[in-house]
Formats: C-alpha cells, sequence, structure tokens
C-alpha cells in the first residue's frame, strides 16, 4: 500500500500543481476530481467538500454514501481510496501535514474533533448556508496560499482552517439532533443491544461490552456512536454501559444472595475494585452500603 511522507509526490503522483507549501496544500476540483486509484495513507490531514454524482470513496474500507454536498475528514494514517469521481459542483481538498501543527494551539485542538475518526458513511451534511460559510473560509485560505506566503501566512491560513472545524463541529451537532429525529433515538437502539448482549449470556462468556462491539452493532463507528448518544443524553457509550451495568448490579444486591465480588464477576468485571469505584461514583454509596440501605 502506498503511504505519502511528502505533499509534493502527492501532487505529483496524481496530477495536481506543485504545492506552494512542502507542509500545507489545497486543490479546488471542477467537477472530476479524481485521485490514483488505490489505497493509501498518508502523513496528513485531509478536509474536503464535495457532490456526488458517481464514484467511490472509501476510508477505513467503508464506502461513501453517495448522498447531497458533504464534508469528510481524514487523519494521517487512515486508509483512503478516491475512484472515479464526478461532482455535481466544484469541491476541494486541503491537505495539511502533522508537522505544519507543530507549536500551535490547533496541534492539541484538532484531536478534539471525533469526526477525523467517522466513516465515511457518518459524514457532514452540509445545508446550502452551511456549505457558502465553509467556502468563504476556504477562499481566505486560498488567498493567502497563493498570495506570496509569508511569515504571517502559516497563522492566518491555520486560523481560517480553526474556524472551519470549529463550524464543522457545530454542523455535526445540528446533523445529530436532526437526522436521528427521522428515526429512533440512538439510545433507544443502544440500550435495545444492551438487553439482547445481557439475555444472550454474551456477560458470561465475553465480558464487559466495548464501546467498539456496541457500534459496529450499530452500524456506525465507536466516535460517532459516541458524540450522538452525547449528544442525545449527555453521557458517552462507555458511561451508558456504566449506567446499565450498575443497574444491573443495584437489582442483584437486592434481589439475590450472591457476594459482591460475586456480582460484579458475573457482571463482566474483572476487578472488584474498579467495579465497587464506579458503584460508588454512580450510586453515592459503596456496593455493600446499598445493600444495607435496601435491606433495613
Amino acid at each position: 500500500m502506498k503511504h505519502y511522507k511528502s505533499l509534493a509526490e502527492l501532487h505529483q503522483e496524481n496530477g495536481f500543481p506543485a504545492p506552494e507549501n512542502p507542509l500545507f496544500s489545497i486543490f479546488q476540483c471542477n467537477h472530476a476530481c479524481s485521485m490514483i486509484e488505490r489505497e493509501f495513507t498518508s502523513d496528513f490531514y485531509m478536509i474536503g467538500v464535495k457532490k456526488l454524482i458517481s464514484g467511490v470513496i472509501k476510508y477505513g474500507r467503508t464506502k461513501y454514501d453517495h448522498e447531497s454536498g458533504s464534508m469528510m475528514f481524514v487523519k494521517p494514517r487512515q486508509i483512503i481510496e478516491m475512484k472515479d469521481l464526478h461532482l455535481e459542483e466544484d469541491g476541494f481538498l486541503i491537505f495539511v501535514h502533522e508537522d505544519f501543527l507543530n507549536g500551535h494551539i490547533l496541534h492539541e485542538e484538532i484531536r478534539k474533533y471525533h469526526y477525523f475518526d467517522y466513516e465515511t458513511n457518518e459524514a457532514l451534511h452540509l445545508s446550502p448556508n452551511e456549505e457558502k460559510t465553509i467556502w468563504e473560509l476556504y477562499h481566505k485560505i486560498e488567498s493567502e496560499y497563493n498570495n506570496n506566503q509569508d511569515e504571517y501566512s502559516r497563522e492566518i491560513m491555520l486560523a481560517n482552517l480553526d474556524t472551519m472545524l470549529k463550524y464543522a463541529q457545530r454542523f455535526y451537532k445540528r446533523q445529530f439532533i436532526n437526522r436521528f429525529e427521522l428515526s429512533s433515538k440512538t439510545i433507544t437502539k443502544f440500550i435495545k443491544e444492551l438487553d439482547h448482549y445481557m439475555a444472550s449470556g454474551l456477560l458470561d462468556s465475553k465480558g464487559l461490552p466495548s464501546v467498539h462491539y456496541m457500534a459496529d452493532k450499530l452500524n456506525i463507528s465507536p466516535g460517532y456512536l459516541s458524540d450522538t448518544l452525547k449528544q442525545e443524553s449527555g453521557k458517552t457509550a462507555l458511561e451508558h454501559i456504566h449506567i446499565y451495568l450498575i443497574a444491573e448490579a443495584k437489582n442483584r444486591l437486592i434481589g439475590e444472595t450472591q457476594s459482591v465480588s460475586e456480582i460484579a464477576y458475573a457482571l463482566g468485571f474483572e476487578n472488584l475494585s474498579y467495579f465497587s469505584r464506579l458503584f460508588k461514583r454512580e450510586v453515592g454509596v459503596s456496593p455493600i452500603g446499598f445493600k444495607k440501605q435496601m435491606l433495613n
């Protein structure tokens, strides 16, 4: 599999103009926007906007769902493939080498944007006004990129990129609300899968379900699952798993003669002290204290 370490090589092999900066580049697509038809990885963050008529984009080996105008976000060393892309309108690509962010606040901030871990079928779908906002920021970056870069250029380009990413975060929150109002809530599906996991005896054989396992069952990525649950309920996927199991623990502490350690292990906790700390954090008292309260 091809791995690109330099933007110059990526641009040259894909027929793009030579980059104006060795660590930061942009490319605007005009209806057709294909790269070499093979899977590749790179040392770059990639941000793109496109309205596809046809073609294939895959990263993380997941196929893009061909909805209307949308943004995609790829972080370094993710697998990506673009093939036979034909666009309804112009699109753009921004490539940022991870070294370009060194010493800048965005070096840390960009890691907080979970959408770089989303699959392509969880792309950000833009309304016309949102798309206008993103294009305005792109053109500001483009103007600086093509204007004889000097000591101020890096800060100006990154400032506009930072703003673009913040808008993307806002627009994703809007998408979480709008898209999931059209179907049953993610939290409902999530709890249903936990019920099935428990009823199937998987807790005994496999232990605690992981966020990754739950995301696979719901056909979304772990990051997208946690972000949608956070938007719907204020709690992440892992927090919901813990709450579910603590509720079951409370039921067993009251209705069974098992010891605290037996209940903890039966619920998939390999570490009794971890279970006790989690229980006290969620309930306010220790498992033994809770049992005494209820019996009294």
